[in-house]
């Protein structure tokens, strides 16, 4: 038996909460092309007869413009100790940035080990490829480097055996048919945070937050209201669009996506509220699971 801890870092919107979506084979963490998507820190969990290993998605690490973005980086930072594996997850398109050499020196001193895993390959020929490992493989001490695309699917098994070779724990942290940690509040009001992400553009993803305000489980239905909250009244209207169109749409796509994760209809309700400035209020930070690290 082999189990252990492994983190997924990098920068915002490079394939993180994809990969752990892969690994896992759930949809675990939301997913956009809004950078800044994941919020909390997220644990998935693998499951084989003789292995368990659990992920911790955590948010992409980013120069903070308030304190919602200050807790967020020391989360991220916070879990590159006391865990078996680092996965450094950057975007092989791009290629080598400011934010990656700022991680990596955040890592610098560490020992444990960290895996170099270059997503998004599908997008490049394999001498694009092979000219990436060489930008990458002497500035950091990785222990190994695996090319993948989260997104196709493409050399995951691989990239979870060579994480084998690094666990040292041989119990079983959880049961077998444990998937998250995550409650289930918590996965609602992501999937309903999802979807508005793709419905709206520029800044307005990022002052949007959502929290499951009421969950009644009736023997052949749920009803559940999220609260949809923005930080200023002019975002309301967006939010709810035209004759509550946008907010309509956004409740039909999520309602699927839930009764998936609960096997059961779902009635949902959904509730735009303003907090101006959540962002920077301890208050609410702390209603919402973000919790400040000294």
């Amino acid at each position: 038996m082999k189990s252990g801890f492994v983190s997924i870092i990098g920068r915002p919107n490079v394939g993180k909460s994809t990969l752990l979506n892969s690994l896992t084979e759930h949809k675990i963490a939301i997913t956009s092309n809004k950078a800044g998507t994941t919020r909390n820190i997220i644990q998935g969990i693998y499951n084989e007869p003789d292995t368990q290993i659990v992920f911790i998605d955590t948010p992409g690490i980013h120069k903070p413009l308030n304190k919602l973005g200050r807790i967020l980086n020391k989360q991220a930072v916070s879990l590159t100790k006391d865990i078996d594996v680092i996965l450094f997850i950057v975007d092989a398109y791009e290629g080598l940035g400011k934010g990656d050499n700022y991680i990596m020196e955040t890592l610098r001193g560490s020992d444990i080990p960290v895996i170099l895993v270059l997503n998004k390959i599908d997008k490049l020929t394999k001498e694009q490829l092979l000219g990436r490992i060489n930008d990458y493989k002497d500035v950091y001490p990785f222990v190994e480097i695996v090319p993948i695309s989260a997104k196709e699917n493409d050399n995951i098994e691989r990239l979870i055996e060579v994480i084998k070779k690094y666990l040292t724990d041989n119990v079983r942290y959880f049961e077998d048919d444990t998937i998250t940690t995550n409650s289930t509040k918590f996965m609602i009001s992501e999937y309903v945070r999802e979807k508005l992400l793709n419905h709206t553009e520029q800044e307005i993803p990022h002052s949007i937050t959502c929290l499951t305000a009421s969950y009644e489980e009736l023997p052949n239905i749920v009803n559940i209201v999220v609260d949809v909250i923005v930080d200023r009244d002019s975002l309301k209207k967006i939010v709810i669009g035209k004759n509550g169109a946008l907010l309509k749409e956004v409740g039909i796509e999520a309602r699927k996506d839930i009764e998936e994760l609960l096997g059961k209809q779902v009635f949902l309700e959904l509730y735009v509220k303003t907090i101006k400035n959540w962002r920077d209020k301890e208050k609410y930070l702390s209603e919402l699971g973000f919790k400040d690290f000294e």
